[in-house]
């Protein structure tokens, strides 16, 4: 017999497990369904490398949900079950090949003074986009967590702000266009389009928003949760269970369970089943979350968003366990942030999204991003030790499939450990100070999580680390 709760919820990844813990905080009795041992999606921390390195599976800086109402205003009061976030100073140290750097601090002043040391407008220009961003960031941030169909749409809510029809003109242009007219130094403009690159193509229309999503670590830094990106998902479970609701694992969905015209449920691999009496939720991703029904119960409209729908940018992650953190020379002696970015020029930034759109590997002057959370939280790594995360850019389809094993073999792995070295000028005594490494491309997860596209695995984890659902981009907490 098939069990049977209020609320069926499938996939418990960090969207799903917040649906969940409201509901049972509400009174519903909900079941989560994931079909990984462990719950948390992209929101998870497992020993990838050596035993006692807690590496972050995918999303590191949990920095838009910060304000969430959730977290916000504690509505889930989530710190009662093992939540704690550190926010790190220096926010993001951007080094340059010429020797010069840039480095955020969460202190406005200190942040200005480092863009005027190439050029004083820069530096005014910094403080003049927060004010300015200030004025319109209640509606920003009030449609970003309002669900679609309530309240009034952005351009609407712009129309009666006083500045609002030059902010409706700003969210059509391009972040480069905004970028390049507002900063006149090539330093100044690389840190605002890669601290850290956002995935999107800098020249693509209505990206213009992203000009200013530096201002969102300038007040809150790239927050991280002690422990472990996975800490925040692991709490969430925690609350669901505490107000009476289940989380279930080894869970793989595969049928929606359709009666009348209505989900009254799912059903599983391994052939158990859960019924619903108020509703089904699901995070599943539409291309396979389609397949789970006869198609001619979906609308056409969805079924056409299905088939046109395509993954974004292509993440080439490589994790380490290192005996030092990363150690940049600046004035007056070394600077180890926890997050840390190498973008040569705007130019190169610009030259990615040609690359991604052509599918042409670039090896030249990579641009990388380089965490090391253990900086700001010991509890990651044994004592003295660091983990260091080090995450490339390549486009996963290649122009021409024959090259496809050459040009990935040769590019993003071999080059990826390679490149700071060549490029940033960190303090190094020259020894190799990675204990042990792991790297895995962020497509899509399709291999580590069934319910996602593109996904392949560069190199085996540790035992821990297989039975993870994998690697996802997740901006709403990365």
């Amino acid at each position: 017999m098939p069990e049977r709760f209020d609320i069926v919820v499938a996939g418990a990844g960090h969207n799903s497990l917040i649906t969940a813990a409201y509901l049972a905080r509400a009174g519903y009795h909900c079941v989560v369904l994931e079909g990984r041992p462990i719950a948390g999606g992209g929101v998870k921390s497992a020993e990838l490398t050596l035993r006692g390195f807690q590496h972050d599976v995918c999303s590191s800086a949990h920095n838009v949900i910060q304000d969430n109402p959730m977290l916000r205003d504690d509505e889930l009061k989530l710190g009662e079950f093992g939540l704690e976030y550190i926010f790190p100073d220096p926010v993001f140290h951007m080094p340059f090949s010429d020797g010069s750097y840039l480095t955020q601090w969460r202190d406005l002043d200190r942040t200005c003074a480092e863009f005027a040391k190439f050029s004083k407008n820069d530096g005014l220009a910094y403080r003049r986009m927060i004010t300015e961003y200030e004025q319109v960031k209640p509606i920003f941030e009030a449609n970003t967590f309002t669900p679609v169909g309530f309240g009034k749409p952005v351009n609407e809510q712009l129309a009666q702000h006083p500045h609002g029809k030059l902010w409706q003109r700003r969210l059509a242009m391009s972040v480069w266009e905004i970028v390049r007219d507002t900063f006149e130094d090539d330093h100044c403009r690389a840190f605002m389009l890669a601290s850290p690159w956002t995935l999107q193509p800098p020249l693509d229309p209505f990206t213009g928003r992203l000009a200013y999503i530096t201002f969102h670590q300038q007040r809150q830094s790239r927050p991280l949760p002690k422990g472990g990106s996975g800490a925040l998902t692991q709490a969430l479970v925690r609350s669901i269970q505490a107000h009476g609701g289940v989380v279930l694992t080894s869970k793989w969905v595969t049928q929606l369970i359709v009666e009348s015209g209505k989900c009254a449920g799912v059903e599983c691999a391994d052939g158990s089943s859960y019924r619903a009496d108020k509703a089904v939720v699901s995070t599943i991703h539409i291309k396979q979350l389609v397949n789970m029904a006869p198609h001619d119960l979906w609308p056409q409209d969805f079924i056409d968003a299905v088939d046109t729908w395509t993954g974004g940018a292509t993440m080439f992650v490589t994790n380490c366990a290192t005996t030092e953190p990363p150690r940049y020379a600046v004035r007056g002696g070394t600077l180890s942030p926890v997050h840390s970015g190498l973008m040569a020029s705007p130019d190169r930034t610009l030259r990615l999204g040609f690359d991604f759109a052509s599918g042409a590997v670039n090896t030249e002057d990579p641009p990388l991003h380089v965490i090391c959370c253990s900086v700001a939280d010991p509890t990651r790594a044994p004592s003295g030790m660091h983990t260091v995360k080090i995450v490339g850019y390549q486009p996963y389809h290649l122009k021409r499939r024959a090259e496809r094993r050459t040009e990935r073999r040769d590019a993003p792995s071999a080059r990826l450990g390679a490149a700071p070295h060549a490029h940033s000028r960190p303090v190094s005594d020259g020894r190799d100070h990675a204990s042990g490494r792991f790297g895995h491309r962020r497509a899509g997860k399709k291999r580590r999580n069934g319910h996602a596209q593109g996904f392949r695995d560069q190199h085996r984890g540790s035992g821990e680390e297989k039975g993870l659902a994998g690697p996802a981009r997740m901006e709403a907490t990365s």
